[in-house]
């Protein structure tokens, strides 16, 4: 199926490329059918592009690709300009660091409070910081997500919403350039939907950070994205804008949006 490109109107037009994604190929030995199979893509810098796909098509294992999670068969991903295949284990491990990923599940450590959640990556990855640094910092990244009053809280206690906020609190807290949001509304009612939608967007705009937000929420979706592209059968079959993709003139693409 050939890619329908229509019309885009992008804000960040004029700046550089933070990922490019040059014929990606993924097949796993216990799958009769490669999973990605010729994935072309670039985000640019301070972009939030939506990928959406039915269950199956290859949206989670693209960004493991691109965070080093999954190795590829075949293909180049370039963040910030290095093709992350080339990296030794150490350099990969400082890309890292810039790249932000939130897990559909949170991902928090059930053993820790919501303050040792957010110490930990600190303590791995930011050494020479003193305690009261440390805790500055902790009580920032919690106030931006509204719940500065959890800190002591075990994640056992919080509801899926807060869970999520809290992920994403301890995922922000090393500040990174690009944010890889993998279902991040699942499971969640609709008013807490759309306050996580409204999140990705304020952190978007106060940190100026680049996102892939894999998702099968319509609303979030058409709240966060400044581009859609979709995935079929492990390739991109369409992009553009929400606006756009709603009134394609494809049936199959347009199904997406009617719903």
């Amino acid at each position: 199926m050939q890619v329908e490109e229509l019309p885009i109107t992008i804000k960040t037009d004029q700046t550089k490329n933070v990922i490019q994604i040059k014929n990606l190929h993924k097949t796993f030995t216990d799958r009769e059918h490669e999973v990605l199979r010729g994935v072309n893509l670039t985000i640019k810098e301070g972009e939030n592009v939506v990928v959406l796909g039915k269950s199956g098509t290859g949206k989670s294992v693209l960004i493991k690709c691109i965070v080093g999670l999954v190795a590829a068969d075949e293909g180049e991903i370039n963040v910030f300009g290095k093709d992350i295949h080339d990296l030794p284990e150490k350099e990969l491990n400082k890309m890292r660091i810039k790249m932000g990923f939130l897990f559909q599940s949170a991902a928090l450590y059930d053993s820790m409070t919501v303050r040792e959640n957010l110490a930990f990556p600190l303590q791995r990855s930011q050494k020479n910081l003193s305690a009261k640094e440390r805790e500055a910092m902790i009580v920032e990244q919690l106030h931006n997500v509204g719940l500065e009053a959890a800190i002591d809280k075990m994640p056992s206690e919080l509801s899926g919403g807060m869970r999520k906020r809290i992920g994403l609190a301890r995922t922000l807290i090393l500040k990174p350039e690009i944010m890889l949001y993998d279902e991040p509304t699942t499971g969640l009612d609709t008013i807490t939907s759309k306050e996580i939608s409204e999140l990705i967007l304020s952190v978007q705009k106060k940190n100026k950070t680049t996102s892939i937000i894999i998702t099968h929420d319509m609303e979030c979706a058409k709240l966060t994205a400044d581009r859609v592209v979709i995935l079929k059968d492990g390739v991109i079959v369409a992009e553009g804008t929400y606006s756009s993709l709603e009134n394609s003139q494809d049936e199959w693409v347009r199904s997406f949006f009617n719903k």
